[in-house]
């Protein structure tokens, strides 16, 4: 069994009672995707983790864009 996104990276993904993970960025919770509005920042020493996430997602719906 594969760990979920929230297991591996906590400070950037969040469960919610819908039973979806969604990215957070501080107490903000990224649960309306929407374009450029639907991106966050990774928290400095995260890349990995959410690299990680990304490989582990198995609905494969975690994006990562690099600068």
């Amino acid at each position: 069994m594969t760990d979920s996104c929230e297991e591996i990276a906590p400070a950037v993904f969040t469960l919610l009672d819908d039973g979806l993970a969604y990215v957070k960025e501080g107490d903000k919770i990224f649960n309306d995707p929407g374009g450029s509005e639907g991106l966050a920042e990774i928290p400095d020493g995260e890349l990995e983790a959410v690299i990680e996430s990304a490989e582990e997602c198995p609905g494969e719906c975690i994006f990562i864009e690099a600068e």
